[in-house]
């Protein structure tokens, strides 16, 4: 009977001990990023907000996560929610004029957002974006996710965005004050 209770209290022990260390080896994973962790249940179909225009466009930016891309569109001040329409498209056309515009990538996001690249009362221009370019100031050399970016248009009051990634991954569109954010997963 005492065997039984001592070997019963070394199982127990053991167990605990490796619990343990599997819980801190799942902890040093996680902070590495070699887990699981990362949410891809954004899906990756269209995702629409409302009609409501925001300032003019003053900048776009990117910047990495562990577990996806992301760009962010400044406005410089939006009049309640911004408007916008994100989608996968199997080719970038120029809105308004409908030219070809080629996005490198294994699938392109197109990214409209209520909010022209100029000010409307002076027609100058708050985003130095061009037809067909790369976007001004975006560096995404090294990313994960993101391959290629161009400058569409800004037609009626709203700016036009293709963006190359590796392949079509699960995408979310969050707005932040005056910013929208749209972060490609890293993965499925």
């Amino acid at each position: 009977m005492r065997r039984l209770t001592t070997a019963a209290a070394f199982m127990l022990a053991a167990t605990a001990v490796l619990g343990a260390a599997g819980t801190a080896q799942a902890r040093q994973g996680a902070e590495t990023g070699t887990t699981a962790s990362c949410s891809t249940a954004w899906g990756s179909g269209t995702k629409t907000g409302g009609p409501e225009y925001a300032k003019p466009l003053t900048a776009i930016k990117t910047s990495q996560d562990r577990c996806f891309d992301r760009m962010v569109f400044d406005t410089g001040g939006v009049t309640g929610k911004l408007g916008y329409h994100v989608s996968y498209v199997d080719a970038f056309h120029q809105d308004g004029s409908g030219d070809p515009i080629p996005v490198n990538g294994g699938a392109i996001l197109q990214v409209f957002v209520s909010s022209p690249s100029y000010d409307p009362a002076t027609m100058k221009p708050t985003y130095a974006g061009k037809p067909g370019r790369p976007l001004p100031g975006v560096n995404i050399t090294g990313y994960k996710t993101f391959k290629d970016t161009r400058f569409g248009a800004s037609f009626e009051g709203q700016t036009q965005i293709g963006l190359g990634v590796r392949a079509k991954l699960p995408f979310r569109v969050t707005q932040s004050g005056d910013k929208l954010i749209v972060d490609v997963a890293h993965s499925w």
